[in-house]
């Protein structure tokens, strides 16, 4: 039996065991590895109370105090990599591979690029005689999925008391085990109690009860899309502002003068990272119809290296899926599209050969596939890869812009103005060039069913501001 952790809220500083436990599983194993105690509404009300009544001092901390702090926390997360990586590896499902290099690591950097904007001049803006300068909104609603549990939690955090604003944190209920070490590091960095509170729950009762709260004045939501449109309607009525990372069908587009196999190659293995469960996953490979068939080898190739396995091990690629009502939802949408008629180029349509417990799949790849078909145009979230063949550049776009997602993308070309001009003409927030790597510093988000409002960086820091100008008697010089 492993151990066992007890997710508590915090409030205030204050660790609060809470009401109708939740367990928590390993998904490779379905050992229960911890228990939730949840929020109930009057905890919440603490929690949003708590953090404003520690906004009026921390919104008036120096910029370079914000800084001290935010240099702090990367140090503590880098020192406890290993650690972290492992227990997200619990958690989540994720190869300890991947964990060590993304789930554990991209968080310190999401801090790193906060910081650095606060070790800069604050810029001066002035428009005639009025300067606008801006300032912390007030208190955040955070709440955030479980698929990345820490580097979504760092990505809201950071930034809001980057800011000068407050937090109340909801986690996902299914991989919380994260925010519990989270909070400690916290506190070891120097944030003030009440600054950043926590609050367990479901996204029905919890975070409905949070982001609905009068309290609030800025809600930061990242999830599914359907979810998304519940957390506006009722943020509307506060009314407070609403930052929304949702769903995404990204397109990798491959023009007729890339490196094919490069490109399906890393296409292939951005479409299976995290076992598919990553919004901005490249799940659509459009490909020259007559290299289609060419593409489909190399991919189905590259797919067989991704044999589901013990996440534990280090030369795992492909872990478990995060709980069986994932793994249901995913076989389900496999099965239908093979109902449908869409040629099933590598996979299975009941998971395959797989180990007596834990929720693994074997991944996927379709062939062939009509941009219009429901497998091409639902976000599936598991390790599916659908190959779409079009004639000629425009189809291409076309094919790329045709669902209602756009989070992130990628184009493929030997002549990097062309891939440029392809970039241009995509409805998506980002667009990776010839596998460019991830820029933690980078505005991040989506347009359409993907969202709106930008994190990362200091594009994520001004989401947290409002504006204001002070306007001065005319004739003074600026």
């Amino acid at each position: 039996m492993t151990d066992q952790v007890d997710c508590l809220n915090v409030v205030g500083g204050r660790r609060i065991a809470g009401n109708e436990p939740i367990e928590v599983e390993n998904p490779a194993t379905e050992e229960r590895i911890g228990t939730v105690h949840c929020a109930d509404p009057a905890l919440v009300d603490a929690a949003v109370t708590a953090a404003r009544e520690a906004f009026a001092e921390w919104s008036q901390t120096p910029r370079a105090d914000r800084a001290k702090v935010l240099g702090a926390l990367s140090s503590l997360i880098g020192d406890r990599e290993e650690e972290l990586a492992q227990t997200i590896t619990r958690d989540v499902g994720s190869p300890i591979t991947l964990a060590r290099r993304i789930q554990a690591a991209l968080p310190k950097a999401d801090v790193d690029a906060c910081r650095a904007v606060l070790d800069e001049p604050e810029a001066q803006e002035w428009i005639g005689h009025s300067q606008v300068v801006r300032e912390p909104a007030g208190v955040v609603a955070a709440v955030t999925p479980w698929n990345y549990p820490l580097h979504q939690a760092v990505l809201k955090i950071a930034p809001a008391i980057a800011a000068g604003c407050t937090v109340v944190l909801k986690p996902s209920e299914v991989a919380p085990l994260a925010t519990e070490a989270l909070m400690d590091l916290l506190v070891a960095a120097g944030v003030p109690h009440g600054v950043v509170n926590l609050v367990h729950g479901t996204g029905s009762s919890v975070g409905e009860a949070l982001v609905g709260h009068p309290g609030i004045d800025v809600v930061s939501f990242t999830g599914s899309t359907g979810a998304g449109r519940r957390v506006a309607a009722l943020a509307a009525a506060t009314p407070a502002k609403v930052v929304l990372e949702l769903g995404g069908k990204s397109a990798s587009v491959v023009l007729d003068d890339a490196d094919l196999t490069a490109a399906v190659k890393v296409t292939v293995a951005n479409c299976y990272l995290n076992g598919g469960q990553t919004c901005s996953a490249w799940t659509r490979l459009i490909v020259p119809r007559h290299r289609h068939d060419e593409a489909v080898d190399i991919a189905a190739a590259q797919a067989a290296r991704f044999a589901p396995g013990d996440p534990t091990d280090p030369a795992a690629r492909l872990g478990p899926l995060v709980s069986s009502a994932q793994r249901e939802r995913v076989l389900g949408m496999v099965r239908a599209a093979v109902a449908d008629g869409t040629r099933l180029a590598f996979g299975r349509t009941d998971g395959g050969s797989l180990p007596d417990r834990g929720h693994f799949v074997t991944p996927v790849v379709f062939s062939g596939v009509d941009p219009t078909a429901r497998i091409a145009q639902e976000e599936v979230f598991g390790p599916v890869l659908v190959i779409i063949p079009v004639d000629g550049e425009e189809e291409a776009v076309a094919a790329a812009n045709a669902v209602p997602y756009g989070l992130h993308g990628a184009v493929w070309s030997a002549d990097e103005g062309r891939a440029v001009a392809v970039a241009a003409r995509m409805r998506t927030g980002q667009v990776d060039l010839n596998g460019a790597a991830h820029n933690p510093a980078a505005p991040f988000g989506g347009v359409g069913a993907s969202g709106l409002g930008r994190e990362s960086g200091a594009y994520g820091i001004a989401e947290y501001t409002t504006t204001k100008a002070i306007q001065f008697p005319a004739g003074r010089a600026s």
